[in-house]
């Protein structure tokens, strides 16, 4: 079972491995993520701007079409709120985006653009995009599969 543990300045995350361990997490921080409140979490802060949140279809609209014209690498993350392993996620996607700053995150909630989002199946679902195509799709948890994703597409 995972356990969330919450203080002034950290939360501390413990999560089930899928090899069987347990491992745990701290994020230092203590300022909520701007645009992603809805998650209840207190997320470590966006340090270089790069991470936004589709709140809507016509919202993740733009964001695509920004994402097309910048030609930036970016990934986008597919996830709901309700869905326990999209929360398990959503404090490591929110910790690289600080540590890889050219890369533009988006985090979609597929309840809050129901249009848009349709094709996606499984959440969470990452999708990776260069020169505004996108060119690789990762499903489920691996924080250490994330990471190299965002290493080899950053």
């Amino acid at each position: 079972m995972n356990d969330v543990v919450q203080s002034h300045k950290r939360i501390e995350f413990v999560r089930r491995m899928d090899d069987g361990g347990r491992r745990k997490a701290l994020m230092e921080g203590g300022g909520e993520q701007k645009g992603l409140e809805g998650t209840g979490l207190k997320l470590q802060v966006n340090r270089h701007g790069n991470l936004t949140s589709a709140t809507s279809d016509q919202s993740f609209t733009e964001i695509l079409q920004t994402i097309k014209a910048s030609k930036k690498p970016a990934v986008i993350k597919y996830g709901a709120s309700w869905c326990h392993v999209c929360s398990q996620m959503l404090p490591a996607f929110c910790q690289m985006s600080n540590e890889f700053p050219m890369l533009s995150f988006v985090y979609a909630d597929i309840d809050e653009c129901p249009e848009t989002t349709q094709h996606i199946r499984y959440t969470p679902t990452f999708q990776f995009y260069r020169n505004g195509e996108r060119v690789d799709e990762m499903y489920g948890t691996g924080e250490e599969r994330l990471h190299d994703r965002l290493w080899l597409h950053s």
